[in-house]
């Protein structure tokens, strides 16, 4: 039995996410790590995430169902076409048909669940707004205003046994930044998986957001991407 304090990592098996994990025991934490299978068109994740989470040594990596395919309204849990090609100093103008209808929301209340029964509010989430796609649920005040919710809708926090921390170690970096952390900490960024659309032997499409802010954080960084591409991509 661990002596450190313990801490849920929300981990989706992405780059962002793996660094967060990182972090998370570079600050002393027992990680706990929580995977959502929520029935994204990107499904390789998951096994990436089970490989982070067993390289970074997670005290326990749990991967939770939950279909949010039953409503869709997102072209990760649809059949809408996967934004591809877009110049990066776009895809923040607007909010963009990856974004998943409450995602973070959800994702953080289960975290925050695990958490509770864990004896521990510290919740750790790789979300960053600089570098990002536009989704509203990874701004600092979102995630002030669910600590501020999760006091008041816990038994932990109603008796004052703690509070509810959400830790967002990536929220002011650049993409390039995180890579570099990640490099630093020894993430294993060829177990991770960025791509919205991979193809059919899983190599990254290369074209859509998620790979394009990747690829030109890896080359701004100097660091060779370890993870395949589709050729010409």
């Amino acid at each position: 039995m661990t002596s450190r304090p313990a801490a849920v990592v929300l981990l989706s098996g992405g780059l962002d996410s793996a660094v967060a994990l990182a972090l998370c025991r570079s600050e002393g934490f027992a990680a706990y790590a929580l995977t959502i299978d929520y029935g994204q068109r990107h499904r390789q994740e998951l096994a990436a995430a089970r490989r982070v989470a067993q390289v970074l040594e997670a005290e326990r990596h749990i991967v939770l169902s939950l279909d949010l395919t039953q409503w869709g309204g997102s072209a990760l849990t649809d059949d809408h076409p996967v934004p591809a090609g877009r110049d990066p100093s776009v895809m923040g103008a607007d909010i963009p048909i990856t974004y998943v209808p409450g995602r973070n929301t959800v994702f953080l209340s289960l975290a925050m669940a695990w958490a509770e029964t864990l004896g521990t509010g510290d919740v750790f989430i790789g979300a960053h707004t600089l570098d990002y796609s536009g989704y509203p649920d990874c701004r600092p005040e979102y995630f002030r205003a669910f600590e501020q919710m999760a006091d008041l809708a816990t038994k932990s926090g109603v008796e004052g046994l703690f509070r509810f921390v959400i830790h967002t170690p990536l929220i002011g970096m650049t993409k390039t930044q995180i890579v570099r952390t990640g490099s630093r900490l020894g993430v294993p960024f060829e177990l991770t998986s960025s791509c919205y659309q991979p193809a059919p032997g899983l190599a990254a499409c290369g074209v859509c957001d998620s790979c394009i802010l990747r690829q030109r954080a890896f080359k701004e960084a100097g660091i060779e991407d370890p993870i395949p591409y589709v050729p010409g991509n």
